[in-house]
C-alpha cells in the first residue's frame, strides 16, 4: 500500500503489477537468453537466489556488477539482474523483494514522503522479529524513528530462515536499537 500510493517517486504507477516466482523464472530465463548465457552456465534458479540476496541487502544491480567485477559468474549474474530489473522496469512490474528495496529506496530518497508515512504509525508490533531480514530491519526503523513506539515478538533460538536472509541479530540488538 505504501509503494501504490507512492509508486511516482519511484517511478511507477500505482497499478505496478507484483511479479510472483514463476513470473520471475520466466523472464529470468529471457534475459539469460538474451545475454547469450545459456541455462547451461548458470540456472534461472540461482540467478533469482542470488538476486534476491542483493536486493536484502539493498545491492542494486550496477553496485553489485561494481562489487563483483573480478569474479566472471557473479558479473554475468549482476548483468542478469541489471537486465531483469529493466524489464521490470519497462513492464511496471516489481518482484516480491523489490517491494522492500524500493520501500527503502522511496524512504532514502524521498525524505518527505518518509515524514508523512511515519507520521500514520504510531505504534509499531513486529510478530517473529527474529526472521527479519536486513531490509525489513530498516523499514521498520525508519517507520519507528519518530515516535519510538515499537514492540517486537520473537524468540532467538527459533530463528528458522537465515537461509532467505533473516538475521538473529536484528532481535539480539533490539535494546541497544531501542534502549527506551
Amino acid at each position: 500500500r505504501i509503494l501504490r500510493r507512492n509508486a511516482e517517486y519511484i517511478g511507477y504507477t500505482k497499478n505496478f503489477t507484483i511479479y510472483d516466482t514463476d513470473d520471475s523464472k520466466r523472464v529470468i530465463k529471457d534475459c539469460l537468453k538474451q545475454l547469450g548465457l545459456g541455462e547451461n552456465n548458470i540456472t534461472p534458479k540461482s540467478v533469482l537466489s542470488a538476486i534476491s540476496s542483493a536486493k536484502d541487502y539493498l545491492i542494486t544491480p550496477s553496485e553489485y556488477i561494481k562489487e563483483n567485477y573480478l569474479d566472471f559468474r557473479k558479473r554475468n549474474i549482476g548483468s542478469v539482474y541489471e537486465a531483469y530489473q529493466n524489464r521490470l522496469k519497462s513492464a511496471d512490474a516489481m518482484d516480491f523483494d523489490d517491494i522492500l528495496l524500493y520501500t527503502n529506496i522511496l524512504f532514502r530518497d524521498f525524505p518527505d514522503a518518509l515524514v508523512r508515512i511515519r507520521s500514520r504509525f504510531r505504534f509499531i508490533m513486529v510478530d517473529e522479529y527474529q526472521d527479519t531480514n536486513y531490509a525489513q530491519y530498516l523499514i521498520i526503523k525508519k517507520l519507528a524513528s519518530e515516535h519510538q513506539n515499537i514492540s517486537v515478538v520473537g524468540d532467538d533460538a527459533q530463528s528458522i530462515y537465515s537461509f532467505r536472509g533473516a538475521r538473529i541479530e536484528n532481535i539480539l540488538n533490539f535494546r541497544k536499537d531501542y534502549p527506551q
